[in-house]
């Protein structure tokens, strides 16, 4: 990386110029590190290798490693869900498949925050069973606490070689009587004020869950590798006396941020044994015109991409980087003109 150095009347103006990249005029002179990464500018998200220079730099495995023999279990919020749908499709073993009927299965996309995922793992692989009536499904209906189903649960993670978790939300509600975190909501027939009570769960807790779920997987399956990944999806609401957006912005902060600090107290896991997919990222930051109009769920060509990223990146599969950069070039392009033309048919 080559750069220059110009005065102007106030700072100094450092000309970089990365391979492959377009130049970058930053204005300061202080030094900037030895892993300097520029955020893209805009004609950058016309390069052929886009993805690999700008969102996955950092996070890429060595190769891709999964095979349609790997057992893969993915839990967590609906980017899971989406995933087992994708990979299942192409011939891949997904846990849903071998076992439909346990909890991670049948109500995978619902155990979207740190605890409801925490307390699968302790209860099926160390028998820690958590207060009773804190597990319920989309219509409110009781998920209990059956020895066969935590047995199935273990033996399912034991079998698994690759997991992917999707952190969804920090807000939880909770007993105050047990201390116990509900998986979702409180259902309304069972609500009680004197003890059902809601919060945001913190920083320190986020990471204390993320570090107990992994350290249980490498304790009880010590092959397994394990893929954390941040649901894009906004809430639908707050409980907070705040805006959803903002507290939207809060709820995905502190999950990222927590992840994003685990991941460097064990940087000799990295890429190795622990990965971090950027689907987060790529809403974000990939395309304009992200949801349908819920203003919440993607639309269905970029879940499509994300899906072909990930086969790319992590399977043994003949889709490459350099297809899905094309397809994102395309799939982008397509993306900016549909609000050009949701403007001009606009009343």
């Amino acid at each position: 990386m080559s750069n220059n150095i110009t005065d102007i009347s106030w700072q100094e103006i450092i000309e970089y110029n990365p391979e492959g990249q377009i130049k970058k005029e930053i204005g300061s002179s202080f030094f900037r590190g030895e892993n300097c990464n520029f955020n893209p500018y805009k004609k950058d998200f016309e390069n052929a290798d886009f993805l690999e220079s700008f969102l996955l730099k950092g996070w890429l495995p060595e190769k891709p490693f999964i095979t349609k023999s790997t057992k893969i279990t993915a839990l967590g919020s609906c980017f899971a869900t989406h995933l087992t749908t994708y990979l299942t499709n192409i011939g891949y073993s997904l846990s849903k498949e071998r076992d439909p009927e346990v909890y991670i299965s049948s109500m995978g996309e619902g155990l979207v925050n740190t605890y409801a995922l925490r307390q699968q793992f302790e209860w099926a692989l160390c028998n820690e069973r958590p207060p009773d009536n804190l597990w319920h499904g989309f219509r409110a209906e009781e998920f209990g606490y059956r020895d066969e189903v935590r047995e199935r649960t273990r033996k399912v993670f034991l079998e698994t070689d690759f997991f992917i978790i999707t952190l969804g939300l920090s807000e939880i509600w909770y007993d105050e009587v047990t201390g116990g975190v509900f998986w979702r909501a409180v259902p309304k027939r069972f609500y009680d004020p004197t003890r059902h009570k809601f919060r945001v769960c913190s920083f320190d807790e986020t990471k204390q869950n993320i570090r107990r779920i992994s350290e249980l997987i490498f304790k009880h399956v010590p092959r397994a590798r394990i893929l954390f990944t941040l649901s894009p999806i906004p809430l639908a609401a707050t409980f907070r006396p705040a805006s959803c957006m903002t507290a939207n912005s809060a709820s995905k902060a502190i999950l990222r941020a927590a992840l994003d600090e685990f991941y460097r107290d064990n940087t000799e896991l990295l890429n190795k044994k622990l990965f971090y997919f950027p689907g987060y990222e790529i809403m974000a930051e990939l395309f304009p015109n992200k949801f349908v109009d819920d203003n919440r769920h993607p639309h269905d060509d970029i879940i499509l991409f994300i899906m072909k990223l990930f086969e790319a990146v992590y399977c043994e599969s003949p889709i490459t980087l350099a297809e899905v950069n094309a397809l994102f070039q395309e799939l982008r392009e397509k993306n900016i003109a549909s609000l050009t033309s949701a403007d001009s048919n606009a009343p």
